[in-house]
């Protein structure tokens, strides 16, 4: 009686459990693979060669552009961090492909100086204040340096990073239902836990023994 009793709630938490692992597993598919293959890339970065490549613009400001920065308090915009003004913000990506909205500024009375970091390379721009001249360089260094800095959250921006918080938890569920589901079956599969056991066993070893 009590055996036919326990077997209803036990399908039931089966069934459970298994839509949860494979709603889990089917949203942490891509990010899996992805983080997977840069694991691989990061470990072994020092062996992968990377040819980064250079660009540079070089342009002059307008100059209702160039007296508009010449008048600003340098102090003041130095302190707050304050971004470009508009019509220059619009000249620069119009004119350099250059987006620079929503980027800290360096102010100094001599120039303006804005980093442009990105997942895969770098890029800065600066700006002359008395001469109006603007010169910018952008380094590429090649799609696996993106995926790396993908892997890293560097440089990705906040909607990058609440995907990673996104695809953590999914992996969390999907690590902690396929540990239920497994202790469920592990009565019929008595290498269940020595292979568990394996697993947490190993990294620790390698963390203790090899790590210094």
């Amino acid at each position: 009686m009590e055996a036919r009793a326990k077997s209803p709630q036990r399908a039931y938490w089966l069934k459970t459990l298994h839509q949860w692992h494979w709603i889990s597993s089917a949203l942490c598919l891509l990010g899996m693979l992805l983080f997977s293959v840069t694991g691989i890339t990061l470990n072994h970065s020092s062996q992968i060669e990377a040819k980064p490549q250079l660009a540079t613009q070089e342009a002059q400001l307008p100059v209702a552009l160039q007296m508009q920065l010449a008048k600003m308090d340098a102090e003041e915009s130095r302190k707050d961090k304050a971004p470009l003004p508009q019509e220059l913000q619009r000249w620069m990506k119009d004119s350099m492909s250059l987006d620079v909205s929503d980027r800290d500024v360096e102010w100094s009375p001599e120039e303006v100086y804005v980093a442009l970091p990105r997942p895969g390379g770098d890029a800065w721009v600066r700006i002359d204040r008395a001469s109006g001249a603007v010169e910018s360089e952008s380094t590429n260094r090649g799609w696996i340096s993106y995926l790396n800095d993908l892997h890293k959250g560097r440089n990705t921006g906040d909607a990058w990073s609440w995907f990673i918080d996104i695809f953590a938890a999914a992996c969390l569920v999907f690590s902690l239902t396929g540990l239920f589901i497994l202790k469920m079956h592990a009565t019929n599969r008595p290498s269940t836990w020595p292979i568990v056991g394996l697993g947490v066993l190993i990294p620790f070893l390698l963390a203790i023994l090899f790590i210094h």
